[in-house]
C-alpha cells in the first residue's frame, strides 16, 4: 500500500491525522482527492482561544454571528461538516499551544474536535484534522507592539 493510500484511509477514517507538518501539500492533497473539503487555520498569531477561534471562522469561512466559546465552536464544524459533500479536514498550522493562555484552551479544542469527528460519523460524513502545534509565542521586544491578529499595521 502506498503512503498516499495510507493517508486517505486515515482520512477517510475521521479523527487526528497524525503526519509530520512538512507534509502539509501532501495531506491537503490526499483530503481533497478523498473527497473532502480541506481548509487550513492560521493560528500563527493567535494568542487566545477567541483568536483561535476567530482563525476557525476565518478559514470554513463562518457568518460573523459566531457565538465566540467552545459550543459555537462545535456548532460552526458541525454546520460545515454537514454542508459538505463527504466531509471537511481542519489543519490547524502553529497553534501555540505552549502559551500559558492558550495550553488549557489547545486541549479543549481538540476534545472539541473529537466529538466533531463523532457528530459527523452519525451524521454519514467524515471530520478529520491535523494540528502543529507550536511552542510559546516568542517574547515582545521591548518597544516594538505585536503584529496584531487582523494583520493591520
Amino acid at each position: 500500500m502506498s503512503q498516499v493510500q495510507s493517508l486517505q484511509e486515515k482520512l477517510q477514517k475521521g479523527g487526528l491525522v497524525d503526519v509530520v507538518s512538512s507534509e502539509h501539500d501532501t495531506v491537503i492533497k490526499a483530503a481533497e482527492e478523498a473527497g473532502l473539503t480541506a481548509f487550513v487555520v492560521d493560528c500563527d498569531r493567535a494568542r487566545s482561544r477567541s483568536a483561535v477561534l476567530r482563525a476557525v471562522v476565518k478559514a470554513v469561512d463562518f457568518p460573523e454571528f459566531f457565538g465566540g466559546n467552545l459550543d459555537a465552536l462545535y456548532d460552526c464544524l458541525c454546520d460545515t461538516v454537514l454542508d459538505q459533500k463527504s466531509g471537511l479536514f481542519l489543519w490547524f498550522d502553529k497553534l501555540h499551544s505552549g502559551d500559558p493562555a492558550l495550553a488549557e484552551d489547545s486541549v479543549a479544542i481538540e476534545s472539541v474536535c473529537q466529538d466533531v469527528v463523532e457528530f459527523a460519523a452519525n451524521n454519514g460524513r467524515v471530520f478529520a484534522y491535523h494540528i502543529v502545534h507550536a511552542g510559546k509565542h516568542p517574547d515582545p521586544e521591548p518597544g516594538v507592539s505585536p503584529t496584531p491578529y487582523s494583520g493591520a499595521s
